[in-house]
């Protein structure tokens, strides 16, 4: 797929991180831009900066998904390109004990469903309404109707303790990232999954400099974190390549997490 500017995006969870980086990438070759986040300065913001458009959305409310879609595509047309960032993370074990008490703790399941929700379901729920307005777009030169990104995690592959739900949300998107892409092979629409490893996004900017230093010396090399452009980097790769598809790609400077 050539990017430029009759080529209309919608990035998840664009309005921070390895979203906002991929829709920078993305506007930078002319591509129109539309923004789904819950943060609305932030979205608000770069929407702006990019002129693309925002679109406040939970990624878990079908009504609120489908006016999302509907405000991009008549403010920018229909996308031919998906990169679905938006997620949450969370750390619980499946059973505990109290430290001052002994006490046994169960996984909070409310806590579960909420991660599998947004991670999981949310992405498989953008997936489903953006492939369905793909289909009503007639295929370029080299074939293609759309490009889907999707992200998962090398916690899909390498859970750490405490990490049951995020860990299953991941997999998921692994597990389904397949089976969509022959879902939508018929109709020339291909999907791709990244699975970043310890990347520099706003979740990790908060954290103390010596938690920071701890984690990127985890990180055979290059010995830091990993920086969101270059997910956006590997995410316009999976675009733009015409014999991309089907695949699960880890990018994590070849770290392999350990337990904790």
């Amino acid at each position: 797929m050539k990017l430029d500017s009759s080529i209309s995006a919608v990035i998840t969870g664009g309005a921070s991180g390895l979203g906002a980086a991929t829709a920078r990438r993305l506007a930078a070759q002319g591509v129109k831009v539309g923004i789904f986040d819950l943060n609305a300065d932030l979205g608000e913001a770069l929407a702006k900066e990019l002129g693309g458009v925002f679109c406040q959305v939970n990624v878990t409310s079908d009504e609120e998904v489908d006016a999302a879609f509907a405000k991009s595509r008549a403010a920018i047309g229909q996308e031919r390109i998906l990169v679905n960032c938006a997620g949450v993370g969370g750390s619980v074990k499946t059973v505990g004990r109290d430290r001052e008490t002994g006490a046994i703790k169960q996984y909070p399941l409310a806590n579960f469903e909420r991660i599998i929700q947004i991670n999981l379901i949310g992405t498989f729920r953008c997936i489903v309404k953006s492939s369905a307005g793909m289909l009503t777009l007639d295929p370029l030169e080299d074939g293609d109707r759309g490009a889907i990104v999707n992200t998962a995690s090398v916690a899909a592959e390498d859970g750490q303790i405490g990490q049951a739900a995020y860990t299953a949300s991941k997999a998921g998107i692994v597990g389904l990232t397949l089976t969509v892409a022959r879902d939508l092979s018929s109709e020339g629409i291909r999907v791709n999954t990244i699975l970043p490893g310890i990347f520099d996004t706003p979740l990790l900017a908060s954290a103390p400099e010596p938690v920071r230093a701890s984690l990127a010396a985890q990180v055979p090399f290059p010995k830091r974190l990993g920086r969101p452009d270059e997910y956006a980097q590997l995410a316009l790769t999976m675009i733009t390549c015409g014999y991309f598809n089907g695949e699960d790609v880890r990018l994590d400077g070849a770290i392999r997490m350990g337990p904790r």
